[in-house]
């Protein structure tokens, strides 16, 4: 073979392997931090997004629930928040392989999962694949029938934007109407109007609350609030399960050998009643826990109350 054929053959190959190694290194260079001691429960802690990061729960309430005797896994899903990765394709089967590649590093067997948001949709998914991998699944105010949430914060944003005379809103919703349901700016406008309308917010804020909220603020964990403002353009770019109802995945769950619990805010605007009492069907009574004065984030409006539903959940 000709020198410069060999050459060229060898760069070729050499450029393959940099490739390679430069993808594995970014696809498996997660953040993650553990808190408490391993020999205890394992609890991984999956945040929503796309678009999001760990960093409320793990500023707030990681180690509050590992003083309580759990093993508590944080993490920032690849190329979201503090987890850089520019050649994600932000997919769910990416999000599986994050958390294989964390139940291996920690050396585990059995994991309870705490899905936030859109990680309940993640923990959902995983679970339904991996049941064997997870003894406990716990949604934290997640995402499960994701159309009816968006039809319904629609509805009611629309009711209040006419008792209101907000005709901005008005018309912003007649345009979200208007747009593909499957699409990445559909869901980012619903999602705008349900804060404008505080969707996301407890009714009357305590002491405790305030309290939680001024620690997160003001600590070192709001200044690495990184979000990756493209994860969710790739996310509805690669992946087709974007706009899902998973109910029918959780009611298979219990044969599966997996133990289902969820946890919600009975003031989370992004839920219609009869979505939480269909849940609450799915999952059974004596296993869904409802907190009052809370909507979104059960783990920052009603800490306490929070953590005592996760202790006796996890007994």
């Amino acid at each position: 073979m000709p020198y410069f054929m060999l050459a060229k053959k060898i760069l070729t190959v050499v450029a393959v392997m940099v490739c390679t190694c430069l993808h594995s290194t970014f696809a498996q260079n997660l953040y993650t931090k553990a808190y408490g001691d391993r020999k205890n429960p394992p609890i991984i802690f999956i945040h929503g997004g796309p678009r999001g990061n760990a960093t409320l729960f793990e500023g707030t309430t990681a180690q509050r629930l590992a003083d309580l005797g759990f093993f508590v896994i944080v993490y920032d899903r690849r190329a979201e928040g503090r987890s850089a990765d520019p050649a994600a394709k932000v997919t769910f089967t990416e999000a599986f392989d994050d958390l294989n590649q964390l139940i291996k590093q920690y050396g585990l067997k059995k994991v309870n999962l705490i899905g936030h948001s859109f990680g309940g949709i993640v923990s959902t998914l995983f679970t339904n694949q991996y049941p064997g991998k997870v003894e406990r699944m716990i949604l934290i105010g997640a995402l499960f029938a994701q159309q009816e949430s968006y039809d319904h914060i629609l509805r009611t944003a629309a009711q209040q934007a006419l008792a209101q005379n907000d005709s901005a809103s008005v018309n912003k919703i007649k345009h979200i109407h208007t747009l593909d349901k499957n699409g990445a700016a559909y869901r980012q406008l619903t999602y705008e109007i349900a804060s404008r309308f505080g969707y996301f917010k407890m009714p009357k804020p305590t002491d405790e609350s305030i309290r939680v909220n001024q620690e997160y603020e003001h600590g070192k964990f709001s200044k690495v609030n990184i979000r990756n403002d493209q994860a969710p353009i790739l996310f509805y770019k690669n992946e087709s399960r974007v706009n899902i109802n998973t109910k029918p995945i959780l009611k298979g769950l219990s044969a599966k050998g997996v133990k289902l619990f969820a946890v919600y805010g009975a003031n989370d605007g992004v839920f219609s009643p009869g979505q939480l009492s269909d849940l609450e069907k799915i999952v059974g009574k004596d296993k869904f826990y409802v907190i009052r004065n809370c909507s979104h984030y059960p783990f920052v409006d009603q800490q306490s109350e929070f953590l005592k539903s996760i202790k006796q959940i996890m007994k």
